[in-house]
């Protein structure tokens, strides 16, 4: 049996929590900040957990962790 190769692209974008589920950081937080509020840059920060239906998926790109 050959093995399953990981998804690249999403190894640069997802990793896996210790409870298993997989986080990521949210976009348009680089440039053009200026006409963004506070409380928007503040919370872009932030990672954010997958949605459950995204879960398979991310999960058949990533099968080694």
């Amino acid at each position: 049996m050959p093995k399953i190769k990981t998804n690249r692209a999403a190894a640069k974008r997802f990793k896996r929590t210790g409870t298993g589920k997989f986080i990521f950081s949210k976009s348009h937080a680089s440039h053009i900040l200026t006409k963004k509020t506070r409380k928007r840059k503040r919370s872009l920060r932030k990672k954010q957990v997958i949605s459950s239906s995204d879960m398979r998926q991310v999960r058949l790109m990533l099968p080694n962790g």
